[in-house]
């Protein structure tokens, strides 16, 4: 019998305050003829690592991984500003909002999770982390390509990003959209 593999990932979660400048944002777009699927409010996060398809079975190491990580890393803050989109303006498939300030917290947790967890046999991601937080999400074909520079002039007061814990996921991929079951929280150790 086949094991069942779930969709994974660790994130970071982010404040409501997000919600609200997806929304004004999405204003920027509401009137295109293209397909733009946005994330839920509810979805909104800054991914630290997209583990993939991942068996149940080995859930317990993940989390003892992840925990002897999160247990030594201190809380730290970064800000949420400015816009962007993948790969190129003029056929952008995701819409997103940036992450600025001190990284090098940032890039220390991604990497020590990478190592963590390749220990336990997955791959380390292939491309360099550019953190963000997904807003929207295009696919082609379609008819249109929709026009983004009012979305990418769009300025608005940075967000408070307060990293204090990590959140590990699953993903189920539905008609509707993705739906997320929190699995573990991992608080960061030496709390403010």
């Amino acid at each position: 019998m086949n094991e069942k593999l779930i969709r994974t990932f660790l994130c970071i979660p982010v404040s409501s305050e997000v919600k609200s400048k997806k929304n004004m944002l999405y204003s920027t777009l509401e009137d295109s003829p293209a397909q733009i699927n946005w994330v839920k409010n509810t979805n909104l996060h800054l991914t630290i690592k997209f583990i993939g398809h991942t068996p149940e079975s080995s859930f317990t190491d993940i989390i003892k991984e992840i925990k002897s990580v999160t247990e030594i890393c201190k809380p730290f803050s970064l800000k949420i500003k400015g816009t962007g989109c993948f790969p190129i303006k003029e056929r952008p498939r995701v819409l997103w909002l940036g992450i600025k300030g001190n990284m090098s917290p940032l890039f220390l947790l991604v990497s020590q999770i990478e190592n963590k967890l390749e220990k336990i046999g997955f791959s380390k991601e292939q491309n360099e982390f550019f953190p963000h937080i997904t807003l929207a999400r295009i696919k082609y074909p379609q008819k249109h390509t929709p026009n983004i520079d009012q979305f990418l002039q769009s300025s608005y007061d940075p967000i408070d990003l307060s990293l204090n814990r990590l959140q590990f996921f699953a993903s189920e991929l539905l008609p509707s959209g993705s739906v997320y079951t929190l699995l573990q929280s991992f608080p960061f150790g030496e709390q403010i």
